[in-house]
C-alpha cells in the first residue's frame, strides 16, 4: 500500500505552479466557493510586467488560505509549497526554510514591516492563523534580495489586500468542532465603499490537544512468575502538556482621498497561552513537571502610496511589541513543582520605509526604497538558582539599529529579453556590511497564443549578520561572531499552455548555493551552549512546480498542483576534531527529497480537496548516524481530504465542510521525539447573511 502513495503522486508530480505571465489576451476561468471568487489569469504582458518575469516568485492565493480556518500558516506552506516546515507538534513552534538553510535566513515580512524575532531572527508560523492573512508571496534565490538582506534560501512577504473586500456590508462567522476537544470560531466583519473599506477578523482557538500514539521510544516487558522476559509491548500514551488557547484580532482600514492618495492601516494583536508538550522520552508525570509559553503581540503598520507623473511614491511607518513569557516548574525532589525556569523576554520595533518606483521609458524601469528598524529588547530569566540554593537574575538589555537602502534597474532591450539589477545595502548597529548585489535575466524562447517557454538565471551574494542572543545571550553569547556570508545561481525554465477546457503551467530550476560563517551552536566545557561562525556549506539541488487545470463541463472543474524538491545540503567545513564525523554529510533535518500535491474538484456547489506531502528521511545527528531509532526520522507521507458543501438561501449562504487529516493513520516525528497527531475529524460550518448592500 506504502508503494501505491509513492507511485501515483510521481505519476502526477508534473503538476503546480505560479499564474504565468503569457502573451496573449487574458482568459478568465471563476467560480464561487464559499465566500470567495477564485480567478485563474491570463494577463497580456506589457513593458511594465519586467520584474513579474523575472520573479521566481509563487503567491499562494485565497483557496489555499481558506481551505480551512483550523489551519495555520505552517499547515498551508507545508502542503502547497516546496519550502520546508519543521514543526515540533500541534500548536507548537513550526519554522520554515528554503534550499536547505536555516529557519534564521528566512525573512518574513507583514504588509511590508519585517516581523522576524531580532532575538531568534526567526518566526514561528504556527502563530499566523491563515484566515488572517489575504496572500502569501514566496520569494526563493536572488528574489529575495527585494524583500530584504540575509535570505540565503529565500524569503515569504505576508499581505492584506482590499481588493479582497466586496461591496457593501459583510459578515461571515465560522464554528469548527475537532478531534481532541478542539474549537475554533472566527467572525469577519466587512464594509467596501468607493472611497473607504474596512475589514475587522476576530479567531479564537482553544484545545485539549490529548491526541494519543504509540510511543516507540518506551517499552512495557512482560515477565513470568520466575521474573524471565517473556515479552514486551509499546505503550500507547497521549500527548501531555500540550494545551493551548490562542486569540487573534485583526483591525484594518483602506482610504482613497479625493486627490487620489490611497491611505491603509492594519493593527494586529496576538494572546496566546500554549503548553510546551513532553516529550514522549520523558517518564516524569503530569504533577512532576510542566511547562507554559504565554505571548501578546502587537504588529500595527500604517501605509501611504500614490502615482504622481507616472512615479510611484510609497512610504510606511510601524510599531511591533512582543512580550513572550516561558515558565519551567519541576520536581525539587520533595514532591513539590518549583520555578526553575522563568524567562521573559519583551521586544519593541519602530519601523519606516519611503519607496519611489518609475518608468523611464518603455525599456528601462527603476525603483528604490530606504527603510529603517529600531529594535528594544529586554531578555532576562528570573528564576536561576545557584549552588548555595540562592537565585540571581541574569539576561541583557540592548538596543539595535538597523537602516537598509535597496535600488533596482530594470531593462527591457526587446520584446523577449529582460534583465534586472538590485543592490541593497545593509547596516546595523555600526557595521556597514559590503553591498548586496543581485542580477537577474529572462529569455522567452516562444511566444504565441497557445503555449510559452522561458529561460532565466540569477545570481546573488548575501549577508546575515548575527542575532541578538547569538551575541549577548547569557550564558553562551559571543558578541565577537562575524556575519554569515552566501552566494546563490539559479538557472531554470518556465512553461505555459492553455486552450478553451485546459491550462498547463510549471517552472523548474536548478539551484546551487554557499554559505560560509555559518553561525552554530555547540556545547561547551563548561556545561552550555555558545554560537561560532564554524560551518561552511554547500547546498545544491533542484525544485519544479506545476498546475493544470481543467474545465470538465461549466460548473465543474478539476485542478491539481504539485512541487517536487532534491536538497542536497552539505557541511562543507573542516573538522573541528580528529572525531567530527560531519564532514560531507547532510545537515540535521534536511530532508533531501520533498514534495506535496493538491487536487480539487468542484462541482457546483460541492468540493473535493485532496492533499498528499511526503518528506523524505531525516537526520537527527550532523554525523548523519543511523544506528538508533533516536539518530534518524523515517520518512512519511501525509494524506488529508476535505468535503464541501454551499447551500445559498434567500437570507444566508451556509457552507458546510467535513475533514480528515491523516487519514492512513500515519505514525511520524516531525522533530525526535515530539510525537506528532494520528487520524483526525473536523466539521466546520461558515454563515454569510445577506445584508442590503
Amino acid at each position: 500500500m506504502r508503494r501505491l502513495f509513492i507511485i501515483l503522486p510521481l505519476l502526477l508530480l508534473l503538476i503546480h505552479s505560479k499564474l504565468p505571465a503569457q502573451v496573449r489576451d487574458s482568459i478568465i476561468y471563476s467560480f464561487d466557493i464559499e465566500d470567495i471568487t477564485i480567478r485563474y489569469v491570463q494577463p497580456v504582458r506589457t513593458n511594465n510586467m519586467v520584474r513579474e518575469e523575472l520573479e521566481n516568485k509563487v503567491v499562494i492565493d485565497s483557496f489555499a488560505l481558506r481551505e480551512s480556518v483550523s489551519i495555520s500558516l505552517a499547515d498551508v506552506l507545508s502542503k502547497v509549497s516546496s519550502v520546508f516546515v519543521k514543526s515540533y507538534g500541534r500548536a507548537t513552534i513550526s519554522t520554515v526554510s528554503f534550499r536547505g538553510a536555516s529557519p534564521s535566513h528566512t525573512q518574513v515580512t507583514w504588509n511590508g514591516m519585517k516581523i522576524a524575532s531580532p532575538m531568534l531572527g526567526m518566526v514561528d508560523f504556527s502563530m499566523i492563523p491563515s484566515y488572517f492573512v489575504d496572500e502569501v508571496g514566496i520569494y526563493k534565490g536572488a528574489n529575495s534580495v527585494e524583500l530584504s538582506g540575509g535570505s540565503f534560501g529565500g524569503s515569504i512577504a505576508l499581505s492584506t489586500n482590499p481588493n479582497k473586500i466586496k461591496d457593501g456590508f459583510n459578515i461571515n462567522y465560522t464554528q469548527g468542532i475537532s478531534s481532541f476537544s478542539t474549537y475554533d470560531q472566527f467572525l469577519k466583519l466587512s464594509y467596501g465603499g468607493e472611497r473607504f473599506k474596512g475589514v475587522s477578523r476576530i479567531y479564537y482557538v482553544s484545545s485539549k490537544n490529548d491526541f494519543k500514539y504509540t510511543n516507540y521510544h518506551k517499552k512495557i516487558y512482560q515477565t513470568n512468575d520466575e521474573g524471565e522476559i517473556i515479552g514486551s509491548s509499546y505503550p500507547i500514551e497521549r500527548n501531555r502538556n500540550g494545551e493551548f488557547k490562542d486569540f487573534h484580532f485583526l483591525q484594518e482600514f483602506y482610504y482613497t482621498t479625493k486627490d487620489k492618495s490611497q491611505w491603509s492601516g492594519s493593527i494586529w494583536y496576538v494572546n496566546s497561552n500554549r503548553g510546551i508538550p513532553m516529550l514522549n522520552v520523558d517518564y516524569r508525570t503530569d504533577s512532576q513537571s510542566r511547562n507554559n509559553q504565554k505571548e501578546q503581540t502587537i504588529r500595527s503598520v500604517i501605509n501611504w502610496n500614490k502615482t504622481v507623473k507616472e512615479t510611484d511614491l510609497s512610504a510606511a511607518i510601524g510599531y511591533n511589541h512582543t512580550d513572550l513569557g516561558y515558565i519551567y516548574l519541576g520536581d525539587a525532589g520533595n514532591g513539590n513543582l518549583q520555578e526553575l525556569v522563568n524567562s521573559q523576554s519583551e521586544v519593541n520595533t519602530i519601523y519606516a520605509k519611503a519607496d519611489i518606483s518609475k518608468s523611464l521609458n518603455d525599456a528601462f524601469e527603476i525603483k528604490g526604497d530606504l527603510s529603517l528598524y529600531q529594535h528594544f529588547v529586554k531578555s532576562i530569566d528570573r528564576a536561576i538558582i545557584e549552588s548555595d540554593g540562592g537565585r540571581k537574575i541574569i539576561g541583557y538589555d540592548k538596543a539595535r539599529f538597523e537602516l537598509s537602502g535597496f535600488f533596482s534597474l530594470k531593462y527591457r532591450p526587446t520584446d523577449r529579453l529582460s534583465m534586472v539589477l538590485d543592490v541593497r545595502e545593509d547596516i546595523y548597529e555600526n557595521n556597514i556590511l559590503l553591498p548586496i548585489p543581485a542580477f537577474f535575466i529572462d529569455y522567452r524562447i516562444t511566444n504565441n497564443d497557445k503555449y510559452n517557454i522561458s529561460i532565466n538565471s540569477s545570481y546573488a551574494r548575501n549577508y546575515r549578520y548575527p542575532t541578538l542572543n547569538d551575541l549577548y545571550f547569557m550564558p553562551g553569547g559571543n558578541d565577537s561572531l562575524k556575519t554569515e556570508k552566501g552566494n546563490t545561481l539559479d538557472i531554470g525554465a518556465t512553461f505555459d499552455f492553455a486552450s478553451d477546457k485546459v491550462s498547463f503551467n510549471g517552472d523548474i530550476s536548478l539551484f546551487d548555493s554557499w554559505i560560509k560563517d555559518w553561525i552554530l551552536w555547540l556545547p561547551t566545557f563548561k556545561g552550555f551552549w555558545s554560537p561560532v561562525n564554524i560551518m561552511k556549506v554547500n547546498s545544491y539541488g533542484m525544485e519544479t512546480t506545476e498546475k493544470v487545470v481543467y474545465d470538465i463541463a461549466p460548473q465543474k472543474r478539476l485542478s491539481v498542483e504539485g512541487n517536487f524538491t532534491i536538497t542536497h545540503s552539505v557541511n562543507k567545513s573542516d573538522p573541528i576534531t580528529n572525531f567530527d564525523e560531519s564532514q560531507g554529510k547532510q545537515l540535521a533535518y534536511i530532508p533531501v527529497y520533498s514534495s506535496a500535491i493538491t487536487g480539487t474538484l468542484t462541482w457546483k456547489s460541492l468540493e473535493i480537496i485532496y492533499k498528499w506531502s511526503y518528506y523524505s528521511k531525516r537526520y537527527t545527528t550532523t554525523s548523519n548516524e543511523y544506528t538508533s531509532v533516536y539518530h534518524v526520522l523515517g520518512d512519511y507521507f501525509m494524506n488529508d481530504i476535505s468535503f464541501g458543501k454551499k447551500i445559498s438561501t434567500k437570507v444566508m449562504d451556509i457552507s458546510l465542510k467535513l475533514q480528515i487529516n491523516n487519514i492512513f493513520n500515519e505514525e511520524y516525528e516531525s522533530v525526535l521525539s515530539r510525537p506528532m497527531a494520528r487520524r483526525s475529524y473536523g466539521l466546520f460550518i461558515s454563515l454569510s447573511p445577506k445584508l442590503t448592500k
